[in-house]
C-alpha cells in the first residue's frame, strides 16, 4: 500500500483501526521524501527525529487508549515563514538563514496538540514575495507534474510537497494568492480563509492586513479536517477574530440546489488562457446541472485591484522589513560604523525582489508620494471591498479563475516580471477584501492542472466547502480532475 498517495481522511481511519501505526506511516513519508526531494526541492529542512518523535507520542496514546484528533499521526509540512520551537525558521533568506524560533506559531501550537507529525518546513519565495518559489535564497522548486515548470509561488514547496506525496498536508501563508495559485499549478486544493479566523501569531510578516495562514490538501474533505484544527480565537493575534468556529465536516454534503454562484465577467476576459476559460465554464456547467444558478456580474473595479495591492502589500513589507538591520537577530555584517552596518546586513541579507519591493514600499509612503500612491491604494482597496459586497447581494459565493494560465516554464518570465505579477490578478481583490477563497483543481489542459476559485462573504467558509465538495465529487466520477 502507497500510504504517500492516500488522504487524510482514510489515513485516519487506518490509524484508528489499528491496520497501520503512525511511526510507520511517517517513516513512510520520509522514504518518499528520500526518494523524490531531489527533483522536486520541496523542502529547506527536513525534521526526521522531530517526526519520528511525534509520531511514536502518537502510536503510545493509542496504545493506552486515549481519545485522539483525526489529524494525529498524520505527516504535515510547513511553509518556512511560520514559526517553529526549535527548527530553524528561514522565509527562505540569507537574512534569517540560520534563525531557530523560540516559540511556536499558533498554529503549530494547535497541530502539536492535533498530534501531526512535522516532517519538513518547505520552500517558498523570500519573504513571500514572488509568484514561482524561484526567488527562494537556496534553491528553486520543481513543479511535481512537469520537471520544467514552476509549482507558483510563493508557497510553491508547500504546494509541491503535497502534490507530490511528501506531506500529507501543509500550511502555509496567503498574501496575494500565495496558497490558492500554487495549489491551481500543482493539482492540488488551496485555501485562504477570512482574514482574522486563523492566528497570524507566529507568521513572520510580509505584509500584515494581507497574510492569512491556510491549508493545501488533496481533497475538500482534508481541508475541513485541517480547518477544523487552525480556525479559532487567538489573544496574543490583535486581529484574530471573537467569531465562533463550525464544524466544517457538516458542509461536506453533495448538494448544491439553490446555490447562487456569480461570474464576474472582469475576471473572463483578456488575460485569461482560451483552454483555461473552456474549463472553468465546464465546471459552471456541471454545477447548474447540479442545480446551481450561475450567473454573470460585474466587478468593475477589478482592474484596479493588482496595483493597489502592490503598493499596499510593498508599504507593509517595507515597513515589516524594516527590523532586519543586524541589531537584533538574524544575519549581521560588520561595518567600520552603525550605518555601514545597517547597508551591508540588509544588503547581503535581502535577495533582489525584496529589495525591490522595499524600495517601491518605501517611496510609496515617502513625504509627498503618500497621498498619490498609498491612500489612493487605500480608497481602491474600499472599493474593491463594495464590488464584493454588492455581489453578495445577489450571490452565495463567487467563481473564478485561479491562475490566468497553467504553471510555466522555469526561467520564462525572467525578463518580464510585470507578467509574473499578473498572475494574481485573480486571487490578490480576495486579500484586498479579507474574503475566504479557495482553489480546487478541475482538470488538466496539455498534462497541467487548472484551477478554478470560489470566493465567498466573510467568515461563510462552509459555502465554499459545499460548493468545492459537490463539484469535487461530480468531476471525480467522470475522472476529469486528477491527472
Amino acid at each position: 500500500m502507497d500510504l504517500h498517495t492516500i488522504s487524510v481522511r482514510r489515513l485516519g481511519e487506518l490509524l484508528a483501526r489499528k491496520e497501520v501505526g503512525s511511526e510507520e506511516l511517517t517513516r513512510s513519508y520520509l522514504e518518499r521524501i528520500s526518494q523524490v526531494e531531489d527533483k522536486t526541492k520541496a523542502f529547506i529542512t527536513v525534521t526526521e527525529e522531530e517526526a519520528l518523535a511525534q509520531a511514536r507520542a502518537v502510536d503510545e496514546q493509542r496504545v493506552r487508549g486515549e481519545e485522539l484528533s483525526p489529524l494525529a499521526g498524520i505527516p504535515m509540512a510547513i511553509a518556512d515563514n511560520i514559526c517553529t520551537e526549535g527548527v530553524r525558521t528561514t522565509c527562505a533568506s540569507k537574512m534569517l538563514e540560520n534563525f531557530i524560533p523560540p516559540y511556536d506559531a499558533a498554529v503549530v501550537e494547535r497541530m502539536k496538540k492535533a498530534g501531526s507529525a512535522l516532517v519538513g518546513k518547505c520552500n517558498m519565495d523570500e519573504f513571500g514575495m514572488g509568484i514561482s518559489t524561484e526567488n527562494s535564497c537556496f534553491f528553486s522548486t520543481t513543479n511535481p507534474l512537469d520537471p520544467e515548470a514552476v509549482p507558483g509561488g510563493s508557497n510553491g514547496g508547500a504546494a509541491a510537497a503535497v502534490a507530490a506525496g511528501e506531506a500529507a498536508f501543509a500550511l502555509g501563508s496567503d498574501t496575494e494568492g500565495s496558497l490558492r495559485q500554487p495549489a491551481a499549478s500543482c493539482g492540488v486544493v488551496g485555501f485562504k480563509p477570512t482574514y482574522g479566523r486563523v492566528s497570524r501569531y507566529g507568521l513572520i510578516s510580509c505584509a500584515s492586513s494581507l497574510d492569512q495562514i491556510g491549508p493545501l490538501t488533496r481533497d475538500v474533505t482534508d481541508l475541513a479536517l485541517v480547518l477544523n484544527t487552525i480556525c479559532g480565537r487567538d489573544e496574543r493575534d490583535s486581529t484574530s477574530a471573537a467569531v465562533d468556529v463550525p464544524d466544517f465536516k457538516k458542509y461536506l454534503v453533495n448538494d448544491v440546489k439553490g446555490l447562487k454562484i456569480g461570474l464576474p465577467v472582469e475576471y473572463f476576459g483578456a488575460g485569461l488562457a482560451p483552454l483555461v476559460a473552456d474549463k472553468l465554464r465546464e465546471a459552471a456547467r456541471k454545477l447548474e446541472e447540479m442545480g446551481a444558478l450561475c450567473e454573470e456580474v460585474s466587478m468593475p473595479h477589478t482592474d484596479y485591484a493588482l496595483p493597489a495591492h502592490y503598493i499596499i502589500s510593498s508599504a507593509e513589507a517595507s515597513s515589516n522589513l524594516a527590523r532586519y538591520d543586524g541589531v537584533r537577530y538574524g544575519l549581521r555584517e560588520d561595518a567600520e560604523d552603525v550605518l555601514g552596518m545597517f547597508k551591508r546586513t540588509r544588503g547581503r541579507g535581502f535577495g533582489a525582489e525584496v529589495k525591490k519591493r522595499i524600495m517601491i514600499g518605501t517611496y510609496a509612503l515617502s513625504t509627498g508620494n503618500y497621498n498619490e500612491y498609498y491612500v489612493k491604494a487605500l480608497k481602491v482597496r474600499t472599493l474593491i471591498k463594495q464590488d464584493f459586497a454588492r455581489a453578495f447581494e445577489r450571490f452565495d459565493c463567487l467563481l473564478t479563475p485561479a491562475s490566468p494560465a497553467t504553471a510555466y516554464k522555469k526561467g520564462e518570465l525572467k525578463d518580464d516580471p510585470l507578467a509574473g505579477y499578473q498572475s494574481h490578478i485573480f486571487t490578490a481583490p480576495a486579500n484586498l477584501a479579507g474574503l475566504p477563497a479557495m482553489s480546487l483543481p478541475i482538470g488538466l489542459v496539455d498534462g497541467l492542472p487548472v484551477g478554478l476559485q470560489l470566493i465567498a462573504r466573510h467568515f461563510d467558509e462552509g459555502t465554499l466547502l459545499r460548493a468545492g465538495y459537490a463539484l469535487e465529487q461530480s468531476l471525480e466520477q467522470t475522472g476529469r480532475n486528477r491527472a
